[in-house]
């Protein structure tokens, strides 16, 4: 696929975005970024994901992508004569695709109201927040990867959110490592590849960005 044309619509402290960023590293894919402005969407975003209008948006050839998991699913698919991302096995597939699931269905809304409330409510998101993150840490295991010795697709679901870390930490008054030890070295393995270490921006940026978010709330 010599002449594909391959565009990422993208938000950079996205941690959906970053899975779209860390597999197009790993299958070594060529492609142009395009940073969204998430309070004036480009007429490019509304055109190419009216349904949901958010980013990532992976365009291949001109046609969309939309939703993260699935635009992992799709590099896969796409450039499966590089780097494997999902196991061969049917039974290990399904069960990588089970635990990307579930980090999708729950972290990013209680990492959210970590951030972004305040009181009784926030202390509940803080607690089933750590109680999520120790059920992966559970299935991790002893494995240097979730995949087993491969960096793969639960790796990738779930890597972008360690760059969002130090902004939970900071609102939430609670230490992740102190929690999970075991998953924050499991992220630290993850940053020493360079398709990872590239595509995750600075715990500190992004502490930043939630600081003017929580502004705009209204909340500071």
């Amino acid at each position: 696929m010599v002449n594909d044309e391959v565009i990422l619509l993208d938000f950079w402290p996205s941690m959906f975005g970053m899975r779209l960023r860390i597999a197009l590293a790993e299958k070594e894919v060529k492609y142009e970024y395009k940073e969204e402005d998430l309070w004036n969407k480009s007429t490019l975003l509304l055109e190419m994901n009216p349904i949901h209008k958010k980013v990532p948006v992976l365009i291949h050839n001109g046609k969309p992508i939309c939703e993260s998991i699935i635009g992992v699913e799709y590099i896969e698919e796409v450039w499966k004569d590089k780097t494997p991302l999902l196991p061969s096995d049917p039974y290990e597939r399904a069960q990588a695709r089970f635990w990307a699931d579930y980090i999708n269905k729950r972290l990013f809304d209680l990492g959210k109201k970590i951030w972004s409330t305040k009181g009784e409510e926030q202390e509940a998101a803080k607690n089933d927040f750590i109680e999520c993150l120790k059920i992966l840490e559970g299935a991790l295991g002893e494995k240097p990867y979730f995949g087993g010795d491969n960096f793969g697709f639960v790796d990738i679901a779930l890597i972008g959110y360690y760059s969002w870390f130090y902004a939970y930490e900071t609102y939430g008054s609670f230490s992740i490592e102190a929690e999970c030890p075991k998953l924050v070295a499991w992220a630290k393995r993850c940053m020493q590849r360079d398709s990872v270490a590239n595509s995750l921006p600075d715990q500190h940026k992004v502490c930043e960005f939630v600081s003017v978010a929580r502004q705009k709330l209204g909340i500071e």
